[in-house]
C-alpha cells in the first residue's frame, strides 16, 4: 500500500471510530433538533394574511380608501369587512380594487341573515367580491342548549341560501361565552355537531376561544376542514388584547394542524388598538416571519 492509500484508509477508520464512539445522547440531540426544525418549515401564504377591518375602524371612519392603501403597503393581501362607514358595497369594492386588496368575507348581523335582509346581504357579498357571510355574534338570549340548536337550524338554512347564490358556507365568529358549558352541554360543540359542514363553517377567533376555555389546536384536529378563516388575536399576560406576536399565545404550536382544520385566511384582529397602524405593521411582520 502506498503512502496516500495508507493515509486515506487510516483517516476513514478514525472517522468511523469517532462516529461509533459518539455518545447516543449527542446523536439523539442532533436528530431531535433536526426534527424540531423540520416541524417549523411551513409559512403562512402571503395571500392568506389579511386584516379584519374592525381593527381599523377608527382610521376607516375618516379615510376609508387611504386606510386600505396603507394596509396594502404593509403587505396585507385580504380583508374581512366589518362596518362600511357609510360606504356602499360597490364603493368599497372600488377602494379595494384600486389598492389590490381583496375582501374575503363580511360580518353581517344574525338578525339580518335570519330575516328579510338575507338576499341583499348575499348580493352585497358578490359586489364586494367576497366569498363568506359571517355572523359576528349571537343574541345573549340564545345562549342555552335549545337556543344554540335553533341557531344551528338557522345556520343550515342561511348556508343553503349562500351556496345557492354561488357563495361559500355561512361562517360563525365566536366569543368567549360561546364556549360555555350550560346544562352539561358545550354550546360551541352543539353548532359543530348539528350543522352541515357543506353549509356552515367557523371563523375561529383564537383569542376568544382560548379565553373561553377551548383549545384551537384541538379543534382543528377534531373538526377538520371546518375553519376556513381565523381571527388571529394575541393575549397579553393580564388577559387583555395584544398585537400578534407580543403576547402569550403560541401561534407556531397552535397552527401546526391549521391545514387539517381547513384554514385559508389568517385575519389579524385587535379589539382596542392604541395605534391601529402600528398594530397592523407589528402583527403582519410576525405572521409573515412565522414558521410553524
Amino acid at each position: 500500500m502506498n503512502r496516500r492509500a495508507f493515509l486515506g484508509t487510516s483517516l476513514g477508520l478514525a472517522a468511523a471510530t469517532g462516529l461509533a464512539a459518539m455518545p447516543a445522547s449527542a446523536s439523539e440531540a442532533t436528530d431531535g433538533s433536526a426534527d424540531a426544525d423540520a416541524k417549523r418549515c411551513r409559512v403562512i401564504p402571503r395571500g392568506g394574511i389579511g386584516m379584519h377591518l374592525y381593527t381599523m375602524r377608527g382610521p376607516l371612519a375618516s379615510d376609508f380608501p387611504g386606510t386600505l392603501e396603507q394596509l396594502a403597503a404593509i403587505g396585507y393581501a385580504t380583508v374581512g369587512v366589518s362596518g362600511r362607514h357609510n360606504n356602499s358595497a360597490a364603493a368599497i369594492r372600488g377602494f379595494l380594487d384600486s389598492t389590490g386588496l381583496r375582501a374575503v368575507l363580511e360580518h353581517v348581523a344574525y338578525t339580518t341573515l335570519t330575516g328579510a335582509g338575507l338576499p341583499q346581504a348575499l348580493e352585497d357579498l358578490h359586489t364586494l367580491g367576497a366569498r363568506w357571510p359571517v355572523v359576528p355574534s349571537l343574541p345573549g338570549a340564545l345562549h342555552t342548549p335549545d337556543g344554540f340548536r335553533e341557531v344551528a337550524r338557522q345556520f343550515n338554512r342561511i348556508g343553503q341560501a349562500s351556496r345557492d347564490a354561488g357563495l361559500g358556507p355561512v361562517q360563525f365568529h365566536n366569543h368567549g361565552a360561546d364556549h360555555a358549558v350550560v346544562g352539561g352541554e358545550n354550546l360551541y360543540e352543539i353548532l359543530l355537531k348539528e350543522t352541515d359542514p357543506h353549509l356552515v363553517a367557523f371563523e375561529l377567533d383564537v383569542y376568544w376561544a382560548t379565553k373561553g376555555g377551548a383549545d384551537p389546536a384541538r379543534l382543528f384536529v377534531e373538526h377538520p376542514r371546518r375553519f376556513p378563516a381565523l381571527h388571529v388575536k394575541d393575549m397579553a399576560p393580564n388577559g387583555d388584547f395584544a398585537d400578534v406576536g407580543s403576547g402569550i399565545l403560541d401561534f407556531a404550536a397552535m397552527f401546526e394542524n391549521a391545514q387539517r382544520g381547513g384554514v385559508r385566511q389568517w385575519l389579524v384582529e385587535h379589539d382596542n388598538p392604541a395605534d391601529p397602524f402600528a398594530t397592523a405593521r407589528n402583527s403582519y411582520n410576525h405572521l409573515a416571519a412565522l414558521r410553524y
